[in-house]
């Protein structure tokens, strides 16, 4: 199939590739730029495992093609730390027990992102609300509530 020549910017980093058009943000992010924190699942916009940032918004990039990422600020969940320092939603996500196998957690992180990059102080039912599209098949939710109540009071105390 033919190749196209598109620019990336995931990260804050440019890169400049050759893809056949027909492939999604998922396949690149993990084919081509290694970056596979992203979970590829059910390849249908349904599980949120491969929710990443696309200038800020939080969208499925099973369901984006790589073509049409172009031109937009992606951020996937290695872009959120700062070397070895955690973001302070995955440092809740480790202290509060949101995380059991691990699959979704990237996702549900990058949601959370979204979140609290919007509202800073969401209620339970809000937070509820912004990670509804991830699914979790092993912590209950719970957890993963209380870890992102918990990093919108860090991140309160930090700001």
């Amino acid at each position: 199939m033919k190749q196209e020549e598109i620019l990336l910017k995931v990260n804050g980093v440019a890169y400049k590739m050759s893809i056949e058009p027909r492939r999604t943000l998922v396949e690149v992010l993990r084919e081509n730029l290694g970056l596979t924190g992203t979970k590829k699942s059910c390849n249908e916009g349904e599980c949120g495992a491969c929710t990443v940032l696309m200038d800020g918004r939080p969208v499925t990039s099973c369901l984006v093609l790589a073509i049409d990422a172009q031109g937009k600020e992606i951020l996937t969940i290695e872009g959120l730390s700062q070397g070895e320092k955690l973001h302070p939603i995955q440092e809740a996500f480790l202290r509060y027990g949101a995380i059991q196998c691990g699959f979704c957690t990237p996702g549900m992180v990058m949601s959370a992102k979204a979140l609290l990059d919007g509202n800073p102080k969401p209620t339970v039912a809000e937070v509820r609300k912004a990670i509804s599209g991830n699914l979790c098949r092993c912590t209950g939710y719970q957890h993963i509530v209380d870890s992102i109540m918990a990093a919108s009071q860090m991140m309160d105390k930090k700001g």
